[in-house]
């Protein structure tokens, strides 16, 4: 069995005295594993980080089996996000969610495509909203997508500043007055594109958070992963009775 595709890398651990198993994202295969030999080598040091997007070689005997894997460096992404830490958490975040939370060996082409634009969009000033827009992206492949287009119970377009908890639909300001402190809030960027700022993502990475995590308990089993949690801490705290944005 062989196979040539492109990736991005996840995380790897080592293996041996000199290798490395490699968790990869493929364009066309998904979730993947791979051995590779010599990873602590000069030449693999700087290829292997994750968030870089690589080119694969993968070979077995059989399909079932761990194959082993030789890689070239296509672009290294993870490279432009070594001095800010927050960018370097959301990439870690990305990463962890998608290696935690993915099938494996289960093709996501879209959710590939938007990953790779996200380690793009991780270089520009409103990279944390691009964070938040990749995890409704990442829901949305798993079957939990939300409904952002008008208002669950009147239809309107406009004013939609709640989702409801229950359904993943957003609400108007005004059918949602009565039951706002029980609705998560609506972060305006994800339906007009604009306040991105930190409250905003806060409100935002809230509301992922909370469908993330019912996700994440029917799939998995497991908790959101740590790198998550650590994101998140980077922004300010949203008020909301009905969940604990860590998890707890």
């Amino acid at each position: 069995m062989e196979w040539r595709d492109e990736a991005i890398l996840l995380g790897l651990r080592p293996h041996g005295e000199n290798s490395a198993i490699l968790s990869l994202f493929t364009a066309q295969r998904g979730r993947h594993a791979g051995l590779v030999q010599g990873a602590k080598s000069k030449r693999l040091r700087g290829v292997l980080q994750p968030g870089n997007r690589i080119a694969v070689n993968w070979r077995a005997r059989l399909e079932e089996h761990l194959g082993a894997a030789t890689v070239e460096l296509e672009e290294a992404l993870s490279a432009r996000l070594m001095d800010d830490a927050g960018r370097l958490a959301a990439l870690s975040s990305a990463c962890a969610m998608i290696d935690k939370g993915l099938p494996e060996r289960e093709p996501h082409p879209a959710l590939y495509l938007a990953t790779l634009a996200l380690l793009h969009d991780l270089a520009v000033p409103d990279w944390a909203a691009a964070y938040v827009r990749w995890e409704t992206a990442f829901l949305a492949e798993l079957g939990y997508g939300l409904d952002l287009s008008c208002c669950a119970s009147t239809g309107v377009t406009e004013g939609l500043v709640y989702v409801s908890p229950r359904t993943g639909r957003a609400v108007s300001r005004e059918a949602g007055l009565p039951w706002h402190d029980r609705l998560l809030p609506l972060p305006s960027f994800l339906t007009r594109g604009d306040d991105m700022g930190a409250e905003a993502v806060g409100q935002g990475l809230l509301l992922t958070g909370f469908f993330l995590t019912r996700c994440f308990a029917e799939f998995t089993h497991k908790p959101l992963p740590d790198a998550r949690a650590r994101l998140v801490t980077r922004f300010p705290r949203p008020n909301w009775a009905g969940y604990d944005i860590e998890g707890r």
